[in-house]
């Protein structure tokens, strides 16, 4: 069974390998936990065995935001349950998550961010000219680790590239000249497996590119420019949603351009514009500062 719901998480959801794990991992822990071990088991389950489970996880110390992400995964799973005729009415309904506390994102400040700045961490060759196009394709477009993976070649053109997002999702993002041009040099000068390969980024044998390389490599340029405990290509998403809201942008933009399902999700980093707000206020109203 849990082999057809990976094909499903795979194929229809088209989530990444990481969420695939992740929700295989939740779901195997739930089924241990209450003893589900055959199929028609799962026709037993009810709310209240799930409530039960989850004031346990809340007991053993994991935390709130945990706990809701277990939650997340037994609500696609029970409905893939149910469209798969396992079981007839869905436990997670009735089921309501503990609250959590909203963080604000991580993102690096302009000034530590500048193309001045950039330009000096980067080693003058191949893989070099790779990184800095990772690292500015994160920060200039604000895509997703899995979407950067995924691109094609094909997938680009002179002003914009195309990017299949969550659910299938297509949008378009423009380009700036610079990453453009930063863009069809690195093409340029792709060799054998690499030039005939239909992804933008691989390995040498023309395969492309995985996470863990990515993450590895946006953790250690970002370890050289900025002092934030967390390094990842998503505070480079953060980032570049951040820098955009504080230069002008509005929110109904961002969200379509970051992908994002609903307005909810991008309005998280009017927090962080916030600041920038008090100090424009500041600088600008009469009253808004101390006097000499």
């Amino acid at each position: 069974m849990l082999e057809k719901f990976e094909s499903y998480l795979v194929a229809e959801k088209r989530f990444s390998s990481h969420t695939v794990t992740a929700y295989l991992k939740d779901v195997h822990q739930f089924l241990d936990a209450i003893g589900i071990v055959l199929l028609e088991d799962l026709k037993e389950v009810k709310h209240s065995l799930i409530r039960t489970w989850m004031v346990t996880l809340i007991e053993q110390g994991i935390v709130n935001r945990s706990v809701n992400r277990k939650l997340s995964t037994l609500r696609t799973f029970f409905k893939w349950c149910v469209q798969e005729g396992f079981v007839e009415a869905n436990p997670m309904v009735k089921i309501t998550g503990p609250k959590t506390e909203k963080r604000l994102p991580t993102f690096v400040r302009e000034q530590d961010i500048s193309p001045s700045k950039l330009d000096t961490i980067f080693p003058n060759n191949v893989e070099g000219q790779r990184d800095q196009l990772l690292f500015e394709l994160l920060y200039q477009t604000g895509i997703r680790l899995s979407e950067l993976i995924e691109l094609k070649k094909q997938d680009f053109n002179e002003c914009q590239i195309k990017v299949l997002g969550k659910r299938n999702k297509e949008r378009i993002i423009p380009l700036s000249l610079n990453l453009s041009s930063a863009i069809s040099n690195y093409q340029k000068n792709l060799l054998g497996e690499q030039q005939a390969s239909m992804y933008l980024f691989t390995l040498n044998n023309g395969d492309k590119i995985y996470p863990k390389l990515v993450y590895r490599k946006i953790n250690y340029y970002l370890g050289l420019i900025t002092s934030l405990e967390k390094k990842s290509p998503h505070v480079l998403r953060h980032t570049f949603a951040t820098h955009m809201l504080n230069n002008g942008a509005g929110l109904e933009t961002l969200k379509d351009i970051l992908g994002h399902a609903n307005l909810s999700a991008t309005q998280v980093y009017t927090h962080n514009s916030f600041s920038q707000l008090t100090t424009i206020y500041k600088q600008a109203h009469p009253r808004g500062h101390k006097k000499k």
